[in-house]
C-alpha cells in the first residue's frame, strides 16, 4: 500500500485575496482556473441534479456526510404520515397494514444493492454496534467445531474504537485471544488459528480503502470468518459483498446513505451462511413463531434470525423514506464523482494551502481512498472552528485531523474548491506552532 500522500502548499492565502467566489481575483492566481474548472465539472456532472432532493443550505458546504448525511427534502413529510396516520390513525394496525413488521428485511432488500448483496441477506435494526457484537459472536459459532484450537480474534488495530471495544468483550466472553493487527500486515497473522478477522473496509481517520476482495480470500484460505464494517463505504462506493465471498458485514445508514441521526444500522448474513447463523441475542423477533410466546427459542429462516427485539419504526421509516433518493443511481457512478471530488479538492488545497502547513493521510492511489480526504495539521482543532463559522463544515479527530467527507449525491465541484479555498485562508491567518 501506498504511503500518505504529501500536500505541498502552493501559494497562500497572501497570493489570492479575491471574494468567496473568485471574481476579484489576481490574474496570476490559482482562484480563478481552479474556479472555472469546478464549473466544468459540475457541469458535467451526472449526479447533480440529485443535489436538489436535499435540504442543504447553499451559504455552507457541508462535508461532513461521513458523520452525518444530510436530510432528503421528502423525509419530514413521510414521517409526518408515520407519525400522523400509521401511527396515530391506524395504532397497532400499522404493524400489519403499513408493513412495520416486515420492514426491517424490506428496507434491507432496498440497502442490498448498494453494498452488491441479494434480497433476502440484509436486516436493518438496532445499532452499528451491536450487530457488531452479533457478528463476531455469531462468526465464531459458524467454525467447525473440530478445530477448538480456531481460537483468535484478530482486529484492525486501527479499528474504530467501538469496534475494539466490541470485539475485547466477545474475546472475554468467548474466552478467546484478541490479536491486534494492521491491515496491512494481516496476511502475515493469518494461521491456523484464526478464528475471525474484523476490519473496517475503510479507516475511519485516514480514509484508506482496504482491499476487501483480497483480504476476504486470504481470510478464507487460513480457515477463518471475515466481519466487515462498512460504516465509511456504504453509499460511497462498491463493495460486492455477494461477489467477493464476505461472510458477515455491518454498516450504519446515518452516513453516506442520509438515514438520519442514529437510524437502524444494517446486519448482512452471507446465504450460505443463513442456516448456521447463531445470534448471541435471541429476542422474539427472530423467533421462527414470534407470537406463539414459546418459552423455547426457535430461529426463524433467513436473515430475520438477525433481529432481536422490537423494531424502531419510527427512525427506521424515516430512514425508508431516505433511501429514495437512490432511485436511479449507479453506485459505480457515485464512486466515479467520489474520486474526482477528492482529486479535484487535493489539488485546490495543494494550490490555496500554505507550503508545510497540512499533510494528506489519505492514499493518493484511488483503489486505496475511500470518500473523505484527511488532512493532518499541527493547529487542527483552531482550523476547523474557524473553517465552521466561515461556512465549511467538517469535522476534527483529535488531535490533529481534519476530516472532509464528500457525499456525491450532494456534493459539488464548486463546494469542494471554495471549501479548499477557506481552507487556505484560515491556515493563512491561523499562527503556525510548528
Amino acid at each position: 500500500m501506498s504511503e500518505p500522500s504529501s500536500v505541498p502548499a502552493g501559494t497562500g492565502s497572501s497570493a489570492h485575496p479575491g471574494s468567496s467566489d473568485g471574481s476579484s481575483a489576481h490574474p496570476q492566481s490559482p482562484v480563478g482556473p481552479l474556479v472555472r474548472k469546478a464549473a466544468a465539472l459540475d457541469a458535467a456532472d451526472e449526479l447533480r441534479a440529485l443535489r436538489d432532493l436535499f435540504t442543504l443550505d447553499d451559504a455552507t458546504v457541508y462535508l461532513d456526510g461521513n458523520s452525518l448525511g444530510a436530510l432528503p427534502r421528502h423525509v419530514p413529510a413521510r414521517l409526518q404520515d408515520v407519525v400522523g396516520r400509521q401511527w396515530g390513525e391506524l395504532g397497532i394496525r400499522s404493524w400489519s397494514e403499513s408493513g412495520w413488521w416486515t420492514a426491517p428485511e424490506r428496507i434491507g432488500d432496498r440497502i442490498a444493492p448498494l453494498v452488491g448483496a441479494g434480497p433476502g441477506r440484509i436486516v436493518v435494526g438496532d445499532s452499528t454496534s451491536v450487530n457488531v457484537f452479533k457478528a463476531v459472536i455469531a462468526a465464531g459459532r459458524l467454525l467447525d467445531p473440530a478445530e477448538p484450537a480456531r481460537d483468535e480474534i484478530l482486529l484492525d488495530a486501527t479499528t474504530f474504537p467501538t469496534d475494539g471495544y466490541i470485539a475485547r468483550s466477545a474475546a472475554r466472553m468467548t474466552g478467546s485471544p484478541i490479536v491486534p493487527v494492521d491491515p496491512a500486515d494481516l496476511s502475515g497473522a493469518l494461521g491456523p488459528r484464526t478464528a475471525v478477522v474484523l476490519l473496517n473496509h475503510v479507516d475511519f481517520r485516514t480514509g484508506r480503502l482496504h482491499d476487501l476482495p483480497g483480504i476476504t480470500a486470504a481470510v478464507h484460505e487460513a480457515g477463518g470468518i471475515v466481519v466487515w464494517d462498512l460504516c465509511h463505504s456504504a453509499g460511497a462506493l462498491p463493495v460486492g459483498l455477494d461477489a467477493h465471498g464476505v461472510d458477515l458485514a455491518v454498516g450504519c445508514t446515518y452516513k453516506y446513505l442520509n438515514g438520519g441521526p442514529g437510524s437502524p444500522a444494517f446486519l448482512y448474513v452471507a446465504e450460505r451462511h443463513q442456516e448456521r447463523f447463531d445470534s448471541p441475542l435471541p429476542g422474539w423477533n427472530s423467533h421462527t413463531d414470534p407470537f406463539s410466546m414459546a418459552p423455547d427459542y426457535a430461529a426463524g429462516d433467513g436473515a430475520v434470525r438477525g433481529r432481536v427485539g422490537t423494531p424502531d419504526i419510527l427512525s427506521m421509516l424515516a430512514m425508508d423514506a431516505a433511501l429514495d433518493v437512490w432511485e436511479g443511481v449507479r453506485i459505480e457512478a457515485v464512486r466515479e464523482k467520489s474520486l474526482a471530488l477528492t482529486d479535484f479538492f487535493l489539488e485546490c488545497v495543494e494550490a490555496y494551502a500554505p507550503r508545510g502547513r497540512v499533510r494528506s493521510l489519505t492514499p493518493a492511489a484511488h483503489a486505496e481512498r475511500g470518500s473523505q480526504i484527511a488532512l493532518r495539521c499541527a493547529e487542527a482543532p483552531a482550523v476547523m472552528e474557524a473553517l465552521i463559522g466561515r461556512g465549511v463544515v467538517g469535522d476534527l479527530r483529535r488531535p490533529d485531523v481534519l476530516r472532509f467527507g464528500f457525499t456525491p449525491l450532494y456534493t459539488g465541484f464548486a463546494d469542494t474548491e471554495r471549501a479548499a479555498r477557506v481552507l487556505g485562508e484560515v491556515l493563512g491567518e491561523v499562527p503556525d506552532t510548528l
